[in-house]
């Protein structure tokens, strides 16, 4: 099946009964029973399949779960409270019986760093960083270090970086270590990190996948090496999503094909738009013939599918200039999120990156004229009039 057929229907009409709910329904219990105790422990004991308890799993969430892993091909998930949690689960898990150090992308969501380096380096792990889309100097920093994960975001954030999730596959299997992508920017629609060899899959559910600015979620997808590692964790942990939210972000998905082929395609005539403006010094957009990464983006993408992501610098501006600039928009909404229906902007440096020290945000590339735009769903020319109007 195709990805558009696996989103309305992977995961739900499961039999409750004599009959089958057409959407999985909300679950809320927190404890279950059996009319016998025998049956009670042998689904503690995993003997058999069933529900005891919902920090280990329920029926929303299960099915949730199913859906996430047949939309990235993957042989399990786990849908998490949040999109940070997952990283931080997706990282327990791939360090758990590896050399605990990470090799990771230098370009990467803030809080990403920030539990690099206030969770995991306190706890003994140390993290070499590395500019992901330099394959010698990815291999370099292999070698040398030799860790149990390198990780990566498909798409970075917020420049829109694309390095070569296959050969840095390669490398990773080579060294031992797995390897953890976060592919939030670029949903399962354009890319499915584990086809190309990666060990295990974050998103933040938050974004395109639920995609109405109403859920905070996260999901590990996971190959079969790792799946019963990060299920482990999680039963004793307890990091699960509650049902409400799964059943919003089950709802979410259904329509998050449509959605996101309709946010690509505006964000191609945005990004055409931004680079013919004076005011606007850069555009950093994956369809840009001269991207830096043009050659694995035309290998691994789709056609016509660049994502929806666009960052811009204005020209000459600051601080100030940036502020006044997104106090006049009216249609974008200026909010910290991404890949809800609604457009949205925000300033990395105030929000995404915010913790992340001024010098270390100028050597990654993050300018104080920078601002990163989530197109949405709207007409592409109400966007692009929103736009005109605020820069002027």
């Amino acid at each position: 099946m195709k990805i558009e057929t696996k989103a309305v229907h992977a995961g739900d009409r499961k039999k409750s009964g004599d009959s089958i709910p057409v959407t999985t329904p909300i679950y809320t219990a927190s404890s279950y029973i059996y009319e016998r105790m025998e049956q009670l422990d042998k689904v503690f004991d995993r003997e058999q399949p069933g529900d005891s308890y919902a920090r280990y799993e329920s029926p929303t969430n299960r099915a949730l779960e199913e859906l996430m892993a047949t939309l990235e091909n993957g042989h399990a998930a786990l849908a998490c409270s949040s999109g940070m949690t997952a990283v931080q689960f997706a990282l327990q898990a791939a360090l758990l019986d590896r050399r605990k150090h990470i090799v990771a992308a230098n370009a990467l969501y803030g809080a990403t760093i920030r539990i690099l380096q206030s969770i995991f380096e306190p706890l003994g792990v140390e993290a070499t960083l590395v500019d992901i889309c330099d394959l010698a100097a990815v291999e370099q920093a292999i070698e040398r270090t030799r860790p149990g994960c390198v990780l990566m975001e498909t798409i970075s954030n917020p420049l829109l970086r694309v390095g070569d999730i296959h050969a840095i596959a390669a490398l990773s299997r080579k060294a031992g270590a797995a390897l953890l992508v976060d592919s939030t920017f670029a949903t399962p629609m354009m890319v499915r990190p584990l086809e190309l060899g990666a060990n295990l899959v974050v998103h933040s559910l938050t974004k395109y996948l639920a995609g109405h600015g109403d859920v905070l979620g996260g999901v590990i997808v996971t190959d079969e090496a790792h799946a019963e590692t990060v299920r482990t964790l999680s039963r004793m942990a307890g990091p699960v999503l509650g049902p409400f939210e799964s059943y919003l972000t089950m709802r979410g998905v259904k329509t998050f094909p449509l959605r996101f082929e309709r946010q690509c395609q505006n964000a191609c005539r945005v990004a055409q738009w931004l680079a013919s403006q004076s005011s606007v010094e850069r555009v950093y957009f994956p369809a840009d013939p001269n991207h830096p990464d043009a050659s694995v983006i035309r290998r691994v993408f789709p056609e016509k599918l660049a994502g929806a992501m666009i960052s811009f610098e204005l020209a000459g501006a600051g601080r100030l200039r940036v502020f006044e600039f997104m106090d006049r928009l009216k249609l974008i909404v200026r909010a910290t999120s991404l890949g809800d229906v609604h457009s949205m902007m925000l300033y990395p440096a105030m929000s995404s990156h915010r913790d992340i020290a001024p010098k270390q945000r100028e050597r990654m590339g993050i300018r104080e004229n920078l601002v990163r735009f989530s197109v949405g769903i709207e007409n592409a020319d109400d966007i692009i009039g929103d736009l005109e109007q605020a820069m002027r």
